[in-house]
């Protein structure tokens, strides 16, 4: 099993790159978010996930060891296999995913091509305890899910429209993050 391979990247696509190291040259699977940060001749590490099937030997590389960690809890879920982890990888940021799937946000991970309701709800069930796990004590969840969530419950439940209520909760928080759910549901309120 490879950790890591350090080379000079000597060709790269959105969806591979050949790393050469010590007068080899591998052909290492990849995600568009480590596309974007790379570029050819440059001498990068890639963090290496390396599926063995009985007609293939692939490698998956990632320039962040977090995102390595998120594809290996994906493929652990039904009906998501290397490539598909690799497909959402690409959609959208790794922090997006963790987020839909703490937040049991199936819309977005169901936008993705090749995610279905059904496995987007797997995903949820199966990972959340483990990103959340993992969050605490690598990434900070903010307060203001928190506070997003208590708001969105209670202008529901005073009978407003789930989607219209999240689209002007999203617009509220991106204005004032640091608002307490009082002011929250004051403001949106006054806007619905």
């Amino acid at each position: 099993m490879f950790e890591y391979i350090k080379g000079i990247i000597i060709e790269s696509t959105p969806t591979y790159v050949v790393i050469e190291n010590s007068g080899i040259a591998y052909f290492v699977n990849i995600s568009l978010n480590t596309y974007s940060q790379i570029k050819e001749n440059d001498e990068k590490k890639f963090f290496i996930h390396q599926v063995i099937r009985e007609d293939a030997n692939l490698l998956f590389g990632f320039i962040e060891k977090s995102e390595r960690e998120l594809f290996r809890m994906l493929i652990t879920v039904s009906g998501v296999g290397a490539n598909t982890a690799r497909m959402m990888l690409s959609s959208i940021s790794t922090n997006e995913i963790k987020n839909a799937i703490i937040q049991g946000k199936v819309n977005t991970l169901q936008s993705i091509k090749g995610i279905g309701i059904k496995t987007a709800q797997r995903i949820i069930i199966d990972l959340k305890d483990k990103i959340v796990k993992v969050s605490e004590s690598n990434i900070m969840v903010p307060e203001l899910n928190i506070n997003r969530e208590e708001a969105l419950s209670a202008l529901i439940m005073l009978g407003f429209n789930k989607a219209a209520v999240e689209k002007n909760l999203d617009k509220i928080l991106n204005q004032n993050q640091n608002l307490k759910v009082e002011e929250i549901i004051k403001i949106a309120l006054k806007q619905l």
